[in-house]
């Protein structure tokens, strides 16, 4: 393999790692070929020069790298593109209330919101309010449920008809299609503070009991 052939293979290499070796990083590729084929032609052996097949395979490998590093370039450009999309989604979603993964539900003076969703419709969904301790104090037959999401509302009342202190408790909830478990996931209801962007994507502030949650997770917005 020839000086040129050696770098064309070092070069496309290099494009598949990025950051491995800062100097061939920043060099641009293009550049460092070109150098080496004059360099090549320069001292080539007289009695035995370069043929045209031989210099035109090593200028398409210059093309293929730099149509590399434009690929590179474009691809880049379109996920900046759609990670700035979705930051001004999110910041649209400020002051506005929304479902997220978890199990969390909280109680004020107008009672409390969570939600579930299914795969697929089922016969029966029964839901437990637990409190601080873990201790369930109310359970409630929501019966029929339509696939998808759906809203479950409590008033505050316990099973033994008292009405619960307000604050933070959790909830659990099965569903049976027939006779048959059916897999079901719990929603927290929660209100949207502030929108942060980094590292770790585009975090919505829900506030100290859901904490920061990714845009990602968000399965439905009022």
């Amino acid at each position: 393999m020839n000086t040129v052939q050696q770098a064309s293979s070092q070069a496309i290499s290099s494009g598949a790692t990025a950051g491995t070796n800062t100097k061939k990083v920043a060099e641009n590729p293009q550049d460092r070929f070109l150098k080496l084929l004059v360099t090549q032609m320069k001292n080539q052996d007289p009695l035995k020069p370069l043929d045209n097949a031989e210099v035109t395979s090593q200028l398409a490998q210059i093309s293929t790298v730099t149509g590399i590093d434009k690929l590179n370039s474009t691809l880049q450009q379109l996920v900046s593109s759609s990670d700035d999309s979705r930051s001004l989604e999110a910041l649209g979603m400020i002051g506005h209330s929304a479902f997220v993964p978890g199990k969390s539900i909280a109680l004020d003076e107008d009672g409390a919101i969570a939600g579930i969703e299914l795969a697929q419709s089922v016969d029966q969904v029964s839901v437990t309010i637990l409190d601080s301790s873990g201790i369930a104090i109310r359970k409630m037959d929501l019966g029929v449920q339509p696939q998808g999401i759906s809203t479950l509302a409590w008033d505050g009342v316990t099973d033994s008809g008292a009405k619960a202190a307000a604050g933070d408790y959790t909830f659990a909830v099965t569903a049976k299609q027939g006779d048959k478990d059916v897999k079901i996931n719990t929603l927290s209801f929660g209100k949207v503070n502030s929108v942060s962007h980094g590292e770790l994507g585009t975090l919505l502030d829900m506030g100290n009991e859901l904490g920061l949650v990714s845009l990602a997770d968000v399965k439905q917005v009022f």
